[in-house]
């Protein structure tokens, strides 16, 4: 069975149709896409809210998370897809992790591994 890899990418919201575009012309087919929040290395951020002028302290940004599974032959292809199409050169452009995937199994088939890229 040949080696298959997870790739989780955090990314700036506005930068997901870029992105899911340029995955899709360069063969990715399954894709999982969700709205997280979290924090890096951005420092927190104080802004003004509510009828009072209260502060409010945001340390938490909204992101998007990417999820495929792809071959290994095909990893470095997908991370520099993603890292062309998902910077804008600043802080807070989100991370790319990956990481190995033992096996996969279709639900509908039965089909495992690779088979069921």
């Amino acid at each position: 069975m040949s080696s298959m890899k997870r790739v989780e990418a955090l990314i700036r919201p506005e930068r997901l149709e870029p992105v899911k575009i340029a995955l899709s012309e360069a063969g990715v087919t399954g894709l999982n896409v969700s709205n997280v929040v979290g924090r890096g290395e951005m420092p927190p951020e104080e802004i003004r809210a509510g009828r009072a002028g209260e502060t409010v302290l945001v340390d938490l940004l909204p992101k998007v998370k990417l999820e495929t599974v792809v071959s290994e032959s095909n990893v470095e292809n997908v991370i520099a897809v993603i890292r062309e199409h998902g910077a804008v050169g600043d802080l807070g452009d989100g991370l790319i992790f990956v990481s190995d995937v033992e096996d996969a199994i279709s639900i509908r088939t039965g089909e495992r591994g690779n088979d069921t890229l």
